[in-house]
């Protein structure tokens, strides 16, 4: 599982990967700590997530099941036409053991920075 890790403070996103799935049964919404990930002393928000497949996370679809839904412009569904609606596939808003991404917004700053914990991945000759 990736949890991807926002800070609203310095704007940055920072991805960790773990074995384990240490947010079963939360929804979109929830408070969670995020020791839990190694993290110690952050506490943030789920903000939402996907699958294997990248279907995206609903915060109004209760459950942790897959479904077409008619859905309007907003998550999983990019602007259309004025009053559009289509069939998509949705994740409910509850987080199971099939969700292969989480995004968190942290609320709560530990004691170490997290440009510390993330160190910045070095640019190679390759890349320039």
């Amino acid at each position: 599982m990736n949890i991807v890790v926002s800070d609203p403070k310095s704007r940055k996103a920072y991805a960790q990967k773990v074995e384990k799935t240490p947010f079963v049964g939360k929804k979109i919404g929830d408070e969670v700590d995020l020791s839990e990930v190694g993290l110690d002393g952050y506490k943030a928000v789920i903000t939402g997530g996907s699958d294997l497949t990248g279907t995206p996370m609903r915060k109004n679809f209760p459950g942790t099941a897959r479904k077409k839904l008619l859905v309007y412009p907003g998550v999983g569904f990019r602007k259309g036409v004025k009053g559009e609606r289509r069939k998509k596939p949705m994740r409910g808003n509850t987080i199971g053991s099939d969700i292969h991404q989480v995004n968190v917004k942290v609320t709560h700053h530990g004691t170490k920075a997290l440009d510390e914990i993330f160190p910045a991945k070095a640019k190679t000759e390759e890349a320039k």
